[in-house]
Formats: structure tokens, sequence, C-alpha cells
């Protein structure tokens, strides 16, 4: 976009003491702002050894500084690094002197945004930056890797140039109302649609495990009440978190709780136990536990072993749509001749006791596990929105299939533009400034 924007500084290293520590400007004064840090001119992309000085021509440090002219930079603009030492405070020091100089302290993510706003990164590979930052192993940081790299959004570009090519044919035909669509062109139209909802559908899977690897698996709890929810979440957490009484009904909000198996965030989420009536409140916590289920990856349904059966009727309708599910029979430590794993594949397991803990870990680390497998040659990290936006880009191809086969043109022209608008928000090609304020606001400072 080349619009002029002041001069941005911040710290970009983590925060704490290190050996090291940045301090990066981007914008129109960064070298003149740097070099009067410096005490010298600074040449592009040579590393000059110099003393940081503060107003008084006192050192405030000694580092290397590095200058990159726009527009071969991270942002497209003017870019200085000073390499200090990793000190909070000369850090702080040096980007208090680049205030008093004319810059100001930039806003979380506002390096990443100028770099988008500036065309050196789409919006899909500005939140891989900051999927990469936050990557907890190596196959989410490699995931994350190839989405900075353009993976995903090649593969949505090529989908919206599809899109766009189909929606100039439909909208020519549009001139020839008169003509049968066959005879321009129809057939070809519908094999192309057909390819394309299955390309489209091929990348939502692709961005769905993205998504799942970034975010983790998301496990909710669920059962009857009394089951040993809540007792449950407190031994795989490893702490009280829940509160835990013989009273049915003991649980009635929900409640997260953050795990990691082999380097795979696993969230769990404990809920109020399923059944008919209940109060007010506990009908509402019932309410909020089936919302948390319409979102969850794996339901971890908790059962008393005494009486699974039972249990399971509460329960079915509610997990009918969760992708996987892992029975667990709770309590086995009150039966006559308690075993591991029951006829149904089911877990029996005591919270209380300890028993089948170990062989739960076990499965819980293979789920995860499998779930991370899926990173493999060709895997991408990708967010909620981007699965929202190839869902929406999905329902409108639909449409646009249904309207052409009772050809109505200027309806499957208009579908088609709005999957490929869908698409563009992916990418960043179609945005609304707050989505941006939205995505930048949840980076670091410093990036």
């Amino acid at each position: 976009m080349n619009a002029v924007r002041d001069t941005i500084a911040a710290i970009a290293t983590a925060p704490g003491a290190g050996g090291v520590g940045i301090v990066r400007l981007s914008g129109p004064r960064a070298k003149e702002i740097a070099g009067i840090v410096c005490g010298r001119q600074l040449l592009p992309r040579q590393a000059h050894y110099v003393r940081f000085r503060d107003a008084q021509e006192e050192v405030i440090d000694d580092g290397i500084a590095l200058y990159f002219a726009a527009p071969a930079s991270y942002t497209g603009e003017d870019v200085v690094e000073l390499q200090a030492h990793g000190s909070p405070a000369v850090l702080h020091e040096l980007v208090n002197r680049c205030v008093a100089l004319g810059a100001r302290r930039a806003r979380p993510g506002e390096f990443s945004e100028r770099a988008f706003l500036e065309g050196r990164l789409d919006l899909a590979q500005a939140e891989a930056v900051a999927d990469l930052i936050a990557a907890a192993d190596v196959r989410a940081a490699r995931a994350a890797r190839r989405a900075l790299d353009g993976e995903f959004s090649r593969r949505v570009d090529a989908l919206g140039d599809e899109l766009l090519a189909i929606r100039v044919h439909v909208e020519a035909t549009i001139d020839f109302a008169d003509e049968p669509i066959e005879t321009l062109g129809g057939a070809q139209l519908r094999v192309r649609l057909a390819d394309t909802a299955r390309a489209l559908d091929e990348l939502l899977q692709a961005a769905e495990r993205g998504r799942r690897l970034r975010d983790g698996l998301h496990a909710v709890i669920v059962g009857p009440p009394n089951a040993g929810k809540s007792s449950l979440l407190n031994v795989l957490a490893g702490s009280e978190r829940a509160i835990v009484t013989d009273i049915a009904g003991t649980t009635r909000d929900l409640l997260h709780e953050h795990i990691r198996i082999d380097g795979v965030e696993l969230t769990l989420v404990d809920t109020a136990g399923l059944r008919e009536g209940g109060d007010a409140i506990e009908r509402e916590g019932m309410r909020r536990a089936r919302g948390e289920l319409t979102r969850a990856d794996l339901a971890l349904v908790v059962l008393d072993a005494r009486d699974p059966v039972g249990g399971r009727a509460a329960v079915a309708d509610a997990i009918a749509d969760v992708p996987l599910r892992l029975w667990i029979h709770n309590k086995a430590d009150l039966l006559d001749s308690p075993g591991s794993v029951a006829e149904d594949d089911a877990l029996h397991v005591s919270a209380r006791t300890g028993l089948g803990i170990e062989t739960l870990h076990a499965r819980l680390r293979q789920l995860a596990q499998g779930n991370a497998d899926a990173a493999g040659e060709g895997a991408f990290t990708a967010r909620a929105r981007h699965v929202d936006a190839l869902t929406q880009a999905r329902e409108y191809l639909g449409q646009a299939r249904g309207q052409l086969d009772r050809e109505a043109l200027d309806l499957a022209a208009e579908s088609l533009r709005l999957a490929h608008d869908a698409l563009g928000e992916i990418t960043g090609r179609v945005h609304a400034d707050d989505l941006l304020g939205h995505i930048f606001s949840s980076f670091c400072i410093g990036k």
C-alpha cells in the first residue's frame, strides 16, 4: 500500500534476561534514529559494531546494528535491528532513547501488520508467524513454517482462481439467456464445479487437521451426574482443579484445563452431568455442556462402572456428532472383579485409587499422537477462522451448483462471488479493518 507511516520501535526478543536482546525499528525515520543512537551512518545489510548512546552521550551498551533498506526488509519499510546484551533494563533504555528521538512504541503485531499491508506477507502467512513462535513441538513448528512459506495460501489462491474462472463463464452465459445452457458449455461447467468442490473439501479437511495441530485436541468430559467426571479431571490435571462431592450435580459450569502429552496440547473441559430435570442453574450447566460438545474433537464419556448401560442413554444424543469418543467406566474399584478393558473397548478406571489411569494416559497419548501424525509432508497450521471461511465457501459453492442445475445463472454467479470472497478472507484479499485488528492484537509486541 506504500502509505506514509510513523516509525515504530519495540523489543523483539522474549521477556526476561538473555545473552542477546534486540530492539527493532521500522519506518521512514528508522535509519536516521538508529544513526543517532549508534553515532554513525549505517550501510544496508552490513553488521556494524557500535556503542549505543543516550542523549548525554553516555554509553547505554555496545553491540551490533543491522540496517535493511526498503523494500527488501521484513516489513517492506526501512528496518534497523539493534542487538545489545539481553538485559531488560538495557533494552528498555534503548527503546526509550528511540522514542525520545521520534519513534513510537509499536502495538502488538504491528511489524507483521505492516508486512501484510506492504504485500510482503498475505494474512494467512502473517498468522503463521505467530503460530511458529508459539509452536510447542517440532511437528507444529514445521507445519507453521509451511504455512509461512505459502503452502496453505497457494492452495487457497488456486481454488480462488478456479472459482473466478467459473464465475466468468457463468456471467458470460447470462448474455445468451435465450440459448439452452447445454449449448453454452453447461456440461463442462458442472464438471469444473464438481472438481472444485472436491478440491475444496480436501483443503477443508487439511485445514481442520492444521487447526487441531495448532490448538491441540479439544476434549470434553461428559457423562451423567456423579459418575466421577470432576475427579477424573483432577487426576489428569495433576491438581485439585474441580470441586468434588458425593452430591449429584455439583459441577454447574464449564471448567477448562490444559495438559500436554508428548508435546501435543490437550484441552480438557469438565461439564455438568447430563440428565433429565434439575434446577434452573443445573439446566443451564447442561445447556452449556451440550454447546461445548458441538466444538469438541474428542468426547471423554465417563460412566459409573456399576451401571454403564443407564449412563449411555443419558449422553447418546449429546455426543452423536463428536468425531472421536473414548468410553471410560469410572469407579471400577467398586466392582466385584474390575477388569482393565470392557468388551466394548471402554476403559475401566478409578479416579480414587488410580486403577487404569496409566492405560487412560496411554490412550490419550495415542489419540493426541494420531492427530499430530497427520502433520506429515505438506501439512500446515490453520486457524478456526480459516476453517469457518472454507466451510462458508463450500456452502456457497453447493448453492451455486444447485442454481446452475436450475439454470438460475444470476444467482449462481452471485453464489460463486460469495464463495470467492470467503476464500479471500483467509489470505486477506478481502478483509475488514476490525478483522485485522483482532488478528494482530494477539501477536507479541516485537513481531
